[in-house]
C-alpha cells in the first residue's frame, strides 16, 4: 500500500508541510512554478535549499504583496512593552478589533531631535499581537494610534516638523476564501480538500472567540499565506496520490505567543481545539510548534497517528519552518510501500430494542453517508428473553465523534460503547473487462 508517513516531532505548520511534500515531487522547480501559475491573488511562492543541523531541506517562501506572515514566540520570562521617559509626556490610544489569530503586528519606533521614525510590520502565520519598543531623547513626544478596520495612522511631531503615515490591510471572510479557492484552476478534488481545511480553521477561530462561522474574518495577509499553504499541500497529496497517510504524535511546544487578545498559552486555543482527538505533546521546546494551518491539514488528511509502520522508503523530503531552534525543526515526509498491511480503526456499538426496522434502516444509511467503513446489525436477546438489535459502527478514530453524533441523532440509544481494533487489508484492484455478445441471427 502507497503510503506518506509525516514525522511531526518539531511540530507541523503549513509551510513545513508545504515544503516537505515539494520535495517529494520529481521535479519540484515544475511543482512551484505550477502553484505560481495559479495565481492566487498577491501570492508569490519562492522555493529554496536551505541546511539546518548540518542536514539539507526545503523552505517554501510565500509573500502576500511582498509580505512574508511571521510568528513570534514570548519567553516565558519576557516583558511586552518597555519604555525610557526622559522628561517628555508619552501618551498611548488603542483601539483593537480582531477576529482572528493568524497575524502579528510589530512596530518598532525610534525617535531623536534629528530623525525621522521608522515603522516595521511583520505579519506571523499564527499568532497576532502589538509589541512597541519606544527610544525617545526629546522633551515633547506625543503618539497616537486608532486602530479602526484595521487601519493604522501614525502622527508624529517633531519641533517643527510632522510625520504622517498610513496603512490599510483588509480582512477575508470564509465566503471570499471559498471564492478564490473555487476559481483556483486545480482539479475539483482540490478545491474540495482545500476548502474543507480552511473550513477547519474557520470553525475552530469560531470556537475560540465565541462567534459564528460567519463572522470570523482573517487578515488579509495570513488569509492569502493559508491559502497558499493549503492549496499547496492539497495539490501535492493529489498529484502524489498516497493510499493511506500516517502521521506521527504532534508535538506542539509549550510557553506564550502574542495574540490581539494579549499573551496566549501555546498551543493556541484553534490549534488545541483542532487536535482534540489527536495524540499530542509539549516536550521541552519553548515555543509554538504547531500551527492551526498545519493542525487542520493534519487533521483533515491523516488517518493514523502513531508510529512509523514498516515501510519501503521510495523517497524523503525535509520541510524547513521560518523559526529557529536548538534542534532540527522540520517536518520530514517519508513516502513508500508498507508492508503489514494493517491500520486501526474503532468499533462503536448499541443495543436497540425499541426501534422499527424502517428507523434502523435509516440510520445504517445516515451512518454510511457519514463515512463509515461499515455498519451492521445481529439479533440479539436482552433481559428477560427481550429480542433485540446489536448496531455496530466500524470508522477510523478521526471519525469518532461524527459516528457517535449520528448514532445520538438518529437511534434511541443512551449509550454506546468502544473498542479500539486492529484491521488486516490486502491490497485490492479493480479489473473492468468488456466482452464482445454477437447477437444471434434469426432466419
Amino acid at each position: 500500500m502507497k503510503t506518506l508517513y509525516l514525522e511531526c516531532n518539531m511540530g507541523a505548520a503549513g509551510d513545513m508541510l508545504m515544503a516537505a511534500l515539494t520535495e517529494l515531487m520529481p521535479d519540484k522547480d515544475a511543482f512551484v512554478k505550477e502553484l505560481n501559475d495559479l495565481q492566487i491573488p498577491q501570492v508569490n511562492i519562492e522555493r529554496t535549499t536551505i541546511a539546518k543541523c548540518g542536514i539539507m531541506g526545503t523552505h517554501m517562501v510565500v509573500t502576500v504583496n511582498g509580505e512574508e506572515e511571521k510568528s513570534i514566540d514570548v519567553p516565558m520570562h519576557a516583558h511586552t512593552h518597555s519604555h525610557v521617559h526622559e522628561e517628555h509626556e508619552h501618551t498611548h490610544e488603542h483601539h483593537h478589533e480582531h477576529s482572528d489569530e493568524e497575524h502579528f503586528h510589530a512596530h518598532h519606533h525610534e525617535h531623536s531631535d534629528e530623525e525621522y521614525s521608522h515603522h516595521h510590520h511583520e505579519h506571523g502565520d499564527d499568532a497576532c499581537s502589538h509589541n512597541h519598543t519606544h527610544e525617545h531623547h526629546e522633551e515633547h513626544h506625543t503618539h497616537s494610534h486608532v486602530y479602526e478596520e484595521h487601519e493604522h495612522t501614525h502622527e508624529h511631531s517633531h519641533e517643527g516638523h510632522t510625520h504622517a503615515h498610513g496603512h490599510s490591510h483588509h480582512h477575508t471572510s470564509m465566503k471570499d476564501i471559498e471564492h478564490i479557492i473555487g476559481h483556483l484552476n486545480v482539479p475539483e478534488k482540490v478545491k474540495e480538500d482545500a476548502i474543507a481545511v480552511y473550513k477547519l480553521i474557520a470553525d475552530a477561530e469560531s470556537h475560540a472567540h465565541g462567534r459564528p462561522v460567519e463572522e470570523v474574518h482573517f487578515h488579509e495577509v495570513g488569509a492569502m499565506d493559508a491559502v497558499a499553504d493549503i492549496v499547496g499541500v492539497c495539490l501535492a497529496i493529489y498529484k502524489l496520490a498516497p493510499e493511506q497517510i500516517i502521521a506521527s504524535p504532534v508535538h506542539v511546544g509549550y510557553g506564550q505567543i502574542h495574540c490581539a487578545h494579549g499573551i496566549l498559552p501555546v498551543p493556541a486555543p484553534a490549534t488545541a481545539y483542532l487536535l482534540q482527538n489527536i495524540p499530542m505533546y509539549g516536550g521541552t521546546v519553548e515555543g509554538e510548534l504547531c500551527t492551526p494551518t498545519g493542525a487542520a491539514l493534519l487533521k483533515y488528511f491523516v488517518s493514523e497517528f502513531g508510529n512509523m509502520p514498516v515501510i519501503k522508503t521510495d523517497s524523503i523530503g525535509y520541510g524547513f519552518g521560518k523559526k529557529e531552534f536548538s534542534r532540527l525543526s522540520c517536518v520530514r515526509a517519508f513516502l513508500g510501500d508498507t508492508e503489514d498491511q494493517t491500520e486501526q480503526i474503532i468499533e462503536l456499538k448499541c443495543n436497540l430494542d425499541d426501534m422499527t426496522g424502517e428507523r434502523i434502516g435509516l440510520a445504517l444509511e445516515r451512518l454510511f453517508e457519514a463515512g463509515a467503513l461499515d455498519v451492521f446489525t445481529t439479533p440479539i436477546g436482552m433481559k428477560k428473553n427481550r429480542p433485540a438489535i446489536l448496531l455496530t459502527c466500524l470508522c477510523r478514530p478521526q471519525q469518532r465523534d461524527t459516528m457517535l453524533h449520528e448514532i445520538f441523532k438518529h437511534t434511541t440509544t443512551i449509550g454506546v460503547r468502544e473498542t479500539l481494533c486492529n484491521r488486516y487489508v490486502l491490497d485490492r484492484t479493480e479489473t473492468v473487462s468488456y466482452t464482445h455478445l454477437t447477437l444471434p441471427t434469426i432466419a
